[in-house]
C-alpha cells in the first residue's frame, strides 16, 4: 500500500490563479447554515445536495423549533443518501486500499467511504479552512491515521502515480477544466481503478447554457460544463464510463423541501427547480473505469 505523508495536509497550493484565489476565499469565508446545521446532526459535513423521496410531513409540524429541527434532519438524511449512493459505486474496496476525494469540502464524503469499506482516504480542497476543519473531524473520530485532508490543487496533487483504487468528485467538477481534472484522476488511479462523479451539468441538446445555469454559475463562482464534455474528456484520459444515471428526478424533492426551509434557504432554490423543470440542467452520476 502506498503511504501518503501526513505533512502534505498543509502543503501550499502552487501558482494559484486569480480565479483559484477567489474560490479559496469564498470557501474560507463560507459559513452557510445549509452546510453547517445539517452537519452538526452527526458530524458528517457535506457540501452537496440530496436524493430520494422527501418526508414532507416534517412541514406539518406546528411547533416552530421542532419544525426547524425536523426539516434540517430530513435534508441531512437526503444528502447522506446521496453520499452513500456515490460511495456504493466505488467498490469493491478493502481496508488496504486508499481512495481520493477531489474537492472534499469539509470532509464528509471521505468519512462515508472509510466507514463503508474501512479504506484509507485522502481529501483535497483548495480551502485551508476546510482542510483544517476536516482534519479536526477525523481526529475527533479517531480515524486520522486513515483519513487525511490536504490543502492542494485537485489538478496537481503531487500524490504518487497509481496510488489509489478509487477516486471521485462530488459536485466539484464545475470549478476546473475537465481535461486537466481527468488527466490527474487517470494518473492517480491504478489500472482498473474506479472514478465516480455526481455533478450538475447543462444539457447541450437544449442548446447553450440557459439563464438559470448562468445564475447558478454566478451564485457559486463556478463554470458548469455541458454534459457531452464529460464523456469527451473522459475518453481522452483513459476513463471509460460503465454506468450513467440521470439523478434529476431524484434530487427535485430535496430542492422542493429546501425551498420551504426558511432557516436554510440561500435564494438559489427556485433557480435550480426552474432549470430542472425546463430541461436545461441535469444532475448526473457517472461511473468510469481507468484503463
Amino acid at each position: 500500500m502506498t503511504t501518503i505523508d501526513a505533512r502534505t495536509t498543509t502543503a501550499p497550493v502552487p501558482s494559484q490563479s486569480t480565479y483559484q484565489n477567489r474560490v479559496a476565499a469564498y470557501w474560507n469565508a463560507e459559513e452557510n447554515p445549509v452546510n453547517l446545521e445539517l452537519g452538526r446532526i452527526d458530524d458528517l459535513y457535506h457540501h452537496h445536495y440530496g436524493v430520494g423521496d422527501a418526508d414532507r410531513s416534517v412541514l406539518d409540524e406546528t411547533d416552530p423549533a421542532r419544525r426547524r429541527e425536523r426539516v434540517t434532519a430530513e435534508l441531512h438524511r437526503l444528502e447522506q443518501a446521496q453520499a452513500e449512493l456515490l460511495a456504493s459505486h466505488l467498490g469493491p474496496l478493502s481496508p488496504a486500499d486508499r481512495v481520493f476525494d477531489a474537492g472534499c469540502g469539509r470532509g464528509g464524503g471521505s468519512v462515508v467511504a472509510h466507514l463503508r469499506y474501512g479504506c484509507g482516504a485522502d481529501g483535497v480542497t483548495i480551502s485551508r479552512k476546510q482542510a483544517e476543519f476536516a482534519n479536526e473531524q477525523a481526529r475527533s473520530r479517531g480515524i486520522a491515521d486513515k483519513v487525511r485532508y490536504h490543502r492542494r490543487d485537485m489538478l496537481d496533487t503531487g500524490f504518487a502515480t497509481g496510488a489509489y483504487a478509487a477516486s471521485w468528485n462530488n459536485e466539484s467538477t464545475m470549478y476546473v477544466e475537465l481535461d486537466l481534472l481527468f488527466a490527474e484522476h487517470a494518473r492517480l488511479l491504478r489500472r482498473g481503478g474506479r472514478y465516480v462523479t455526481i455533478t450538475g451539468c447543462y444539457d447541450d441538446t437544449y442548446g447553450r447554457a440557459s439563464r438559470e445555469v448562468s445564475l447558478i454559475n454566478a451564485h457559486y463562482i463556478c463554470d458548469i460544463h455541458p454534459r457531452s464534455e464529460y464523456f469527451r474528456a473522459m475518453a481522452r484520459n483513459r476513463l471509460v464510463p460503465v454506468h450513467v444515471q440521470d439523478l434529476t428526478p431524484a434530487t427535485v424533492p430535496y430542492w422542493e423541501l429546501r425551498k420551504e426551509a426558511d432557516h436554510l434557504v440561500t435564494g438559489i432554490e427556485d433557480t435550480f427547480l426552474g432549470a430542472y423543470a425546463n430541461g436545461s440542467f441535469q444532475y448526473l452520476l457517472i461511473v468510469a473505469d481507468r484503463v
